[in-house]
């Protein structure tokens, strides 16, 4: 006998910037499909305005509507407006926001599924990473989070599958930013390294301030989620960060920080004259062995596993009993806003089921 047709998800999308507005191409372009049949957005929202739709909306537009017309965006709002239906409710957190955050708890507690890109969630204290996952167990409720390492590559997913099928995980290492992968792929020791910096920016590689990618506190809540998915409960400051940028930069105005750029050009051509001089290339390494963590520059061989990619790819080896002798190697895109949109849509589709 055929399968009784599914009611399609409810979907309440959070942003509707550069990660939010490939979301709603992504659907957009499902219209029709069997994907799309599966889902109902009603209900999406920037920091400003918010439109609902009962019987759902046209993801086609919504982000440019948004821009002017709407009702105030409130966040009390959004279990309102999943109300009905009898498929499955999803908020899709495609911010950046701090206050977003603090409610997935309170949704996943209320059986709202919640699926999201934003670190903040996972990758900050344990007390909250803990309070998400008993509010699942209170909703019955899933957790995407994909998307907040690798932009989607298989990360955290390949981590928990290997835990599942008994195996024990004995050490993570890889370049996990974006922006700084691209930057080591790229500078030559010759040219200076701000030049670099300032291009990257440009391109929309780097946050606008750089700081906040040369610091590598977006790379220390990336092995934070990954320690904890590998079965490590490491609180955030148990990370050791080796920061690039200078004190005296670090203390500056973010408006006086393009022309302080250049303090960053002789340490970091003498790292790359050491590294050249032993056949070595620069990476920005986040490692988890032993049960502790650390995240900096480092120099390595030639033909190590992490020393290769290009442009912003993502390089992850994960060793484990299985992978003692040749660490699983997983290699790919880890930034941009479709794969990221991808990423959120795939975890969306699997909470569909």
């Amino acid at each position: 006998m055929p399968q009784a047709q599914r009611a399609p998800a409810r979907v309440a999308l959070l942003g509707t910037g550069t990660v939010g507005r490939a979301v709603l191409e992504r659907l957009t372009a499902w219209s029709g499909s069997s994907q799309g049949g599966r889902l109902s957005l009603v209900y999406a929202a920037n920091s400003r305005h918010a439109l609902g739709g009962r019987f759902g909306l046209l993801p086609e537009g919504v982000a440019d509507l948004l821009q002017h017309e709407g009702q105030p965006s409130r966040l009390s709002a959004v279990e309102l407006a999943l109300q009905g239906g009898h498929g499955p409710r999803i908020v899709v957190d495609a911010t950046a926001s701090e206050e977003v955050a603090l409610n997935h708890a309170r949704w996943l507690s209320q059986g709202i599924h919640v699926v999201t890109a934003c670190k903040l969630g996972q990758g900050t204290s344990l007390e909250r990473w803990r309070a998400i996952h008993a509010a699942c167990a209170e909703g019955n409720t899933r957790y995407g989070d994909s998307a907040t390492v690798g932009a989607g590559l298989p990360l955290i997913r390949s981590i928990r599958e290997l835990r599942a099928g008994g195996d024990r995980i004995h050490a993570i290492a890889g370049v996990l930013s974006g922006s700084l992968a691209w930057l080591f792929n790229h500078y030559d020791g010759l040219r200076p390294f701000s030049g670099f910096v300032r291009e990257a920016r440009e391109a929309g590689y780097t946050e606008p301030d750089p700081r906040d990618d040369l610091s590598g506190e977006d790379v220390r809540r990336k092995i934070v989620i990954l320690a904890r998915a590998a079965g490590v409960e490491l609180e955030p400051g148990d990370v050791d960060v080796a920061s690039l940028v200078p004190a005296e930069l670090a203390r500056l105005a973010k408006a006086d920080v393009d022309a302080a750029l250049p303090s960053l050009d002789q340490p970091l051509r003498d790292r790359f004259a050491d590294a050249y001089k032993n056949g070595g290339k620069l990476r920005f390494i986040a490692r988890l062995e032993h049960g502790k963590a650390r995240v900096g520059l480092e120099s390595l061989p030639a033909d190590h596993p992490l020393a290769g990619g290009a442009g912003t790819d993502n390089r992850v080896a994960i060793w484990s009993d299985r992978y003692s002798r040749q660490p699983l190697v997983i290699q790919g895109p880890g930034a941009g806003a479709e794969v990221t949109a991808a990423g959120l849509l795939d975890d969306v589709l699997r909470i569909c089921g």
